[in-house]
C-alpha cells in the first residue's frame, strides 16, 4: 500500500501542520503505507517524534499532523534518529521490492487484481473503520493479502455519521 500520484516524496498532502525536512523525507512514505497498522517495527520512532501523542493514539499519521515545524527541525538535526528513519525506509523497500509468495508460487498472470467489498475495514485501532467482528474479519484478509502480495483492493463506505467521524 504506497502512496498514491499526489503525494510527493518528503512532502504530505496540505492537511498536514507542517511541511517536512528534507531529511525527513522517509517519513512520508512510511506513514502511508497502512503497513504500520500490523508492524510495530517503526513504533519507537513514532514515539520519539512525539511520545504523549502516541501514547493516546497509536497513529502516525497524527504524529506528523501535530508535530511541529520546531520539533520536526530538531529531529531532522539528531543523527541517531536520522539514522534509524533511513533505515527503517531501506527496510520497508527491500521488502515492497521482493516478490511475494502469490506472484512466485502461483501463476500471477491470471489474477490482475480483486476488488474486496465490505461495509467496513479492521485494519488496525488507530483507524477507527469497523465497528465488530466483520470488519476485523475483512481488515485481517486485507492484511494477510498484502503480505502475500496478492493483488487485493478493499473498498468501502467512509461513514459520516454515526461510529465513524
Amino acid at each position: 500500500m504506497s502512496p498514491g500520484p499526489d503525494i510527493v516524496r518528503g512532502r504530505l498532502p496540505l492537511s498536514t501542520a507542517a511541511e517536512l525536512p528534507a531529511e525527513l523525507a522517509d517519513l512520508a512514505d512510511l506513514v502511508l503505507d497502512l503497513h504500520w497498522t500490523w508492524s510495530h517495527g517503526a513504533d519507537a520512532l513514532w514515539r520519539q517524534i512525539d511520545a504523549e501523542t502516541w501514547d493516546r493514539t497509536r497513529n502516525p499519521w497524527i504524529i506528523l499532523q501535530e508535530a511541529s515545524t520546531i520539533r520536526l527541525k530538531e529531529l531532522a538535526a539528531d543523527q541517531g534518529f536520522v539514522a534509524e528513519l533511513r533505515r527503517l525506509a531501506s527496510q520497508r523497500r527491500a521488502e515492497l521490492g521482493t516478490p511475494g509468495w502469490f506472484s512466485t508460487s502461483a501463476d500471477s498472470s491470471k489474477l490482475r487484481g480483486v476488488a474486496y467489498f465490505s461495509m467496513e475495514f479492521g485494519v488496525g485501532e488507530a483507524l477507527p473503520l469497523y465497528a465488530g467482528g466483520l470488519g476485523i474479519l475483512a481488515g485481517d484478509i486485507l492484511k494477510t493479502a498484502s503480505d502475500l502480495d496478492v493483488p487485493i483492493y478493499g473498498i468501502g463506505l467512509l461513514y459520516q455519521e454515526g461510529y465513524f467521524r
